[in-house]
């Protein structure tokens, strides 16, 4: 009398063959997706100082002129004390750019336009070839 077996579970063979089919399924998707994180920082930062140019385009022909360097761009949500301000001109409280570093606000600008607006990038240095500002042309 022979004995049938009740299969019901899956082979060891068919567990790896499944464990190894989703490893190379993540792998390709990690090749895909690596690097993006950084690009997305750096159009975050790109965006920001858009939006913050704005910000300060509005205050020059709210008042005037640009906030100085003294002033920075804190300027645009506290008034430095200056005549005509009246309300903030960002709705939201400056923030850090991407890697936690403070935007740059330099008055007048040394970049061939009137002021100079940049985040130091990933590295955190100042005046090097990752750095984004309003120079660039991307925006």
């Amino acid at each position: 009398m022979q004995m049938e077996r009740n299969r019901e579970a899956f082979t060891l063979v068919e567990l790896l063959l499944v464990v190894t089919i989703i490893g190379i399924l993540a792998g390709a998707v990690l090749v895909n997706f690596s690097g993006k994180a950084d690009e997305a920082k750096k159009t975050r930062a790109s965006q920001d100082i858009a939006t913050l140019s704005t910000a300060l385009s509005m205050y020059d022909l709210t008042i005037g002129g640009f906030p100085t360097s003294e002033q920075g761009l804190k300027a645009l949500v506290e008034n430095p004390g200056v005549e005509g301000w009246k309300k903030p001109f960002l709705q939201r409280k400056i923030i850090n750019d991407p890697w936690g570093s403070e935007y740059k606000y330099v008055y007048p600008g040394s970049k061939g336009i009137e002021y100079d607006l940049f985040s130091l990038g990933p590295d955190k240095q100042e005046g090097t070839e990752d750095d984004i500002g309003n120079w660039d042309k991307e925006q």
